[in-house]
């Protein structure tokens, strides 16, 4: 199944959800570009990528989890990955980019400590 993404902005937070696969593929730049949307038409706080609906994850899904980081850190946004798998996850903590995109375990949570980052701030 191809990558989906829809974005929308919610309490100052881009919201990506994702579903389908995010592996090598024509639809993988789906992610990019909804980033950089959402970037480039909202102000926002941060962004959360909602990954409950990704069924599987390669390492140019993780490439591009990697250019949204990037985008989301020369903009000063936190950001947090929601809903990750088990698989997912263990595919973050192996290559070590979980350190970049930490993981929360809901949308609140994820809101809650991306408020806190930006307080500390």
């Amino acid at each position: 199944m191809p990558l989906s993404v829809t974005n929308r902005v919610e309490d100052g937070f881009a919201i990506l959800d994702l579903s389908g696969s995010l592996t090598l593929g024509p639809s993988l730049s789906n992610l990019r570009e909804s980033a950089r949307q959402a970037f480039n038409t909202n102000k926002v706080s941060g962004v959360i990528l909602r990954v409950a609906g990704v069924t599987v994850t390669d390492s140019a899904g993780l490439g591009e989890l990697t250019v949204v980081y990037t985008m989301a850190t020369n903009r000063n946004c936190p950001i947090r990955l929601v809903d990750a798998s088990a698989s997912l996850k263990r595919m973050l903590e192996m290559t070590r980019i979980d350190e970049l995109l930490p993981t929360a375990s809901n949308l609140e949570e994820a809101k809650a400590e991306l408020r806190g980052r930006a307080a500390r701030a």
